[in-house]
């Protein structure tokens, strides 16, 4: 199968994970031969992410169990954006993490130090918040009077929901809105749509030109703009095509109702 005219166009396919490639732990229609269209075309790609549950090692292998073929290399997350970011701080630093054990493990090899569990956790220097499965009250409750000593917050994101086989789930975006009312502090956005995981994925693709596809207006779109790169929009996650078409600023420069649309050229008789 041939790709669309507009795929032609790029040397290299950023894609976001939830809502554009899978739902949960199903592939949305016909991404992995979309992907593989995409390799076979010579498109260099890069996996990207907003969700802290798991490890990049873990992506790759939910990316192969799915049946799409992917590198270590070729994933990018926010955990590892966050690690970064931790890496340029002082070492040691007393650090209460509301996250995935994926998270601590990303705090951990930054050099912070851990005050989970601890008398010191409401007392931490820095606090950092992603989303996971297993929150509770009493990680808002220390988080909230670690900033409210002091403490600066560093999050994976502000998306608000991430699709589901079920439906919307509340994402980081929504912990990250009860500690800022909480606390009338601004936390310090890493993942997107700050430009910094794009840059990580262009890095590491070299030079090219590049295209952003995903489903999320307020993080993929806005973040493919602040990034300087093209953006495309997917129906099958959190976005409807009312709102892609009424997108200006920025524009998509295609919307189309799933990743195999996007890339597949229709075949005429």
């Amino acid at each position: 199968m041939a790709l669309t005219p507009l795929l032609d166009r790029y040397d290299h396919i950023l894609l976001d994970l939830d809502g554009c490639v899978w739902v949960g732990e199903r592939c949305t229609p016909g991404a992995p031969e979309a992907i593989a269209q995409l390799r076979a075309a010579g498109k260099s790609l890069a996996f990207l992410t907003n969700d802290p549950r798991r490890s990049p090692e873990e992506y790759v292998q939910k990316l192969w169990k799915v049946g799409v073929r992917a590198s270590l290399q070729e994933v990018v997350t926010v955990g590892a954006a966050i690690q970064h970011v931790l890496a340029q701080l002082k070492p040691h630093t007393e650090t209460y993490v509301i996250g995935s054990p994926a998270i601590f493990r990303h705090a951990s090899e930054a050099g912070m130090r851990i005050v989970n569990g601890t008398p010191r956790a409401g007392h931490a220097e820095l606090v950092v918040v992603a989303g996971h499965d297993d929150l509770h009250f009493a990680e808002l409750r220390a988080a909230t009077q670690a900033v409210l000593r002091g403490a600066a917050m560093i999050a994976a994101g502000r998306d608000r929901t991430f699709p589901r086989e079920d439906g919307l789930w509340p994402g980081t975006g929504a912990i990250v809105a009860a500690l800022e009312y909480a606390t009338g502090k601004e936390a310090r956005i890493v993942g997107k749509p700050r430009p910094h995981m794009f840059h990580t994925a262009l890095d590491r693709l070299g030079p090219g030109c590049a295209l952003v596809v995903g489903d999320r207006l307020d993080s993929d779109l806005a973040g493919a703009a602040a990034a300087r790169l093209d953006g495309a929009i997917v129906l099958s996650g959190v976005t409807t095509r009312e709102q892609a078409e009424g997108a200006s600023d920025p524009e998509p420069v295609a919307i189309a109702d799933t990743l195999h649309a996007l890339v597949t050229a229709q075949e005429t008789g």
